[in-house]
């Protein structure tokens, strides 16, 4: 729809501020399309350091709140409050942040992993339908056209019978020990009680997991992990190896590493058929590389004309100018935009088949991070996602030991 002259809509959030890129990433999302407007905040633990940010966007005094508590109830209570928030604070919080809002009925944008365990996951679902709002989960790759391509030529059945998929996430950002130098990101991503137990598979792994089940509809029958400690010391798993069994029989691989030596973003992709195989890899975002049974390679790129509309609708400039991450989330913040805007004019739902991520992504994610945890707790026991009744009860024994053992 157009936007002219429509009332933008009003976004608040809950962290996101000094030393968290990922605010900043949001922020830019929201204001790719010119959709929303940030009114309101809590942008910190620190009062202080929070005001501060409140006042670098335009957040005015009295819609700078010191506690999502206070944050949630005064909105709510508003004519003019907000119609969605942002949840960027570190794992341990994310249930009760989201909770907060969406008992009283205002749409939810939440980092992944949506909470830590599948329990709290679903109750967060049972609030948003409820209450009529929205959760939404930013895994914002697949906002990017070539990773819509991607989905589209599988469901169009152009690679034929799925024989195999491979996604890795495997990122070298943590290969030192960030976390005794008082980098902030990475003193609480490497803290089992703010994290979650095995830490990788909740930040790096999630985001593979839905990759792959975005580009090829399947979901994980079950897992096998072995998970790993690679940096000497860490306290949590900083590497895992996972081998999939998708629905229908088709195998695959799932590797996603914080130590990857030498590895930046490490994000990749590789789908098999009997017909053709795909990659994509998030370093190179702008390309699709094909391959049929001849061996012949086709490198599709985002803003040909041939490709399918669920690609050129994310398109924004033309052929041969680069588009990224921050476009990616603006591709996310605008279908989820409409969405919104829907609901609130009391329209039809705009979600499509390829759209953005919801809360039951999240829950999924969720699950499959559950049994990753208990499949290595059990000796990379074959593992149904969904089975594991709390990821607490089950992998208590495994925490334990790591602990023990200084993270080694």
């Amino acid at each position: 729809m157009s936007t002219l002259n429509a009332r933008r809509l009003s976004a608040g959030m809950v962290g996101g501020g000094i030393g968290a890129d990922i605010g900043k990433t949001h922020r830019f999302g929201m204001r790719m399309d010119d959709r929303y407007s940030v009114d309101a905040g809590v942008f910190g633990r620190d009062v202080e350091e929070s005001a501060r940010v409140a006042v670098s966007l335009g957040v005015a005094p009295e819609r700078t709140y010191a506690s999502y508590q206070e944050m949630a109830a005064a909105e709510a209570a508003r004519q003019d409050g907000i119609d969605v928030a942002i949840v960027a604070t570190p794992n341990d919080s994310h249930f009760e942040v989201a909770k907060a809002f969406l008992e009283r009925g205002i749409s939810v944008v939440c980092e992944k992993p949506l909470t830590r365990s599948s329990s709290t996951a679903r109750e967060l679902i049972d609030l948003a339908e409820r209450h009529d709002a929205i959760l939404a989960v930013p895994h914002c790759y697949s906002a990017y056209p070539m990773v819509r391509e991607a989905a589209r030529m599988v469901s169009d059945g152009r690679l034929g019978r799925l024989t195999f998929v491979d996604v890795e996430h495997a990122s070298g950002w943590a290969a030192t020990p960030l976390e005794l130098t008082g980098h902030k990101q990475a003193s609480w991503r490497t803290d089992p009680d703010v994290a979650g137990f095995p830490s990788v598979v909740g930040d790096l792994g999630t985001h593979g997991y839905h990759l792959a089940r975005y580009i090829t509809g399947l979901e994980a029958d079950r897992v096998s992990a072995q998970l790993h400690t690679l940096v000497p010391g860490r306290k949590v798993f900083d590497n895992a190896t996972v081998a999939l069994e998708f629905s229908e029989g088709v195998p695959g691989t799932l590797w996603a590493s914080m130590a990857a030596t030498g590895h930046n973003h490490g994000l990749r992709i590789r789908v098999f058929g009997d017909e053709g195989s795909l990659e994509w890899q998030h370093e190179d975002p702008h390309h699709l590389t094909f391959q049929d049974l001849e061996g012949t390679t086709t490198i599709f790129t985002h803003g040909l004309s041939s490709l399918s509309e669920d690609s050129a609708r994310l398109t924004r400039v033309g052929l041969g100018h680069p588009e990224g991450f921050l476009e990616a989330f603006g591709n996310f913040y605008r279908d989820l935009a409409d969405e919104l805007e829907a609901r609130r004019d009391a329209r039809p739902s705009t979600i499509r088949e390829l759209s953005f991520p919801t809360g039951i992504d999240g829950l999924i994610g969720v699950q499959f991070v559950e049994a990753v945890a208990a499949s290595h707790a059990a000796d990379s026991a074959w593992t149904v996602p969904g089975s594991v009744a709390d990821r607490d009860a089950e992998i208590a024994a495994a925490d334990a030991e790591l602990r023990e053992a200084g993270g080694n």
